[in-house]
Order: C-alpha cells, then sequence, then structure tokens
C-alpha cells in the first residue's frame, strides 16, 4: 500500500472516537411525542419495549405518533389498560365506553397479550 493511501494514525483515532461519542445515549428531554423521556427506572425499558409492538404491530392502522389519530384506527395516547386489553384481546369495548369511531375494522390480537402492560407504559408517559 501506498503511503498516499495510508490513513494517518491521529486521524484515524479522531474518527473513531467521532463514532464513538454519536452511539452514546442522550441524557436529554423528548424531541418528539413519540419518544420516551429517559428515566432512572425500568419504566423506560418497558415503554420502549412498548414503542417497538406498537411501531411494528400497530402503526398499519394507527398513526406512528399516536397521539394523532390514523388512516383507519384513531388516536390511542392516553388509553387506559382495561381499554388496551378488550379492543387488542378481544376486538371489543369495556362496558360503558364510547368509542371514537363507529368502525369495526380491528381485529383481535391475542398474541400481544403479553405486551399490554408494555403498550400501556408507552401510550401513558
Amino acid at each position: 500500500m501506498s503511503s498516499a493511501r495510508r490513513i494517518p494514525a491521529r486521524a484515524l483515532l479522531i474518527a473513531t472516537l467521532l463514532l464513538a461519542s454519536a452511539c452514546q445515549s442522550r441524557d436529554s428531554a423528548p424531541t418528539s411525542p413519540t419518544e420516551t423521556a429517559p428515566s432512572p427506572s425500568g419504566a423506560t425499558a418497558l415503554a420502549q419495549r412498548g414503542r417497538t409492538v406498537y411501531q411494528t404491530r400497530c402503526t398499519a392502522c394507527h398513526n406512528a405518533n399516536p397521539a394523532l389519530p390514523g388512516a383507519i384506527g384513531p388516536e390511542v395516547r392516553g388509553a387506559s389498560r382495561v381499554l388496551l386489553e378488550a379492543r387488542i384481546l378481544h376486538a371489543a369495548y369495556p362496558a360503558g365506553y364510547q368509542p371514537k369511531r363507529t368502525t369495526r375494522a380491528m381485529q383481535a390480537l391475542p398474541e400481544l397479550k403479553e405486551e399490554l402492560d408494555a403498550l400501556h407504559a408507552y401510550l401513558n408517559p
């Protein structure tokens, strides 16, 4: 390899340090409505798991930002645990609940039973 093509060790070290600093976690407030704020408790990990479930399983109908209505499903930010369980596990509504939309498009997703607490943590920051 010619000396013109070699990367000086100092430049390589600087690039490595810049890359490492860019990968460190932030200790700042959320920058968007869908970002979960850092917390010293285990709640952040639970909410992050809920965010992942929400983004992969719910955004086909609901908005990627749960505070906004989606193309098919309504906004879901602040949904109670009781409502989530009824809608996700049984495609039903809790007794006395007034739906935001009259459509019946949502199907039961019983495979998400173990993720209800995570979804609730994400939707209720």
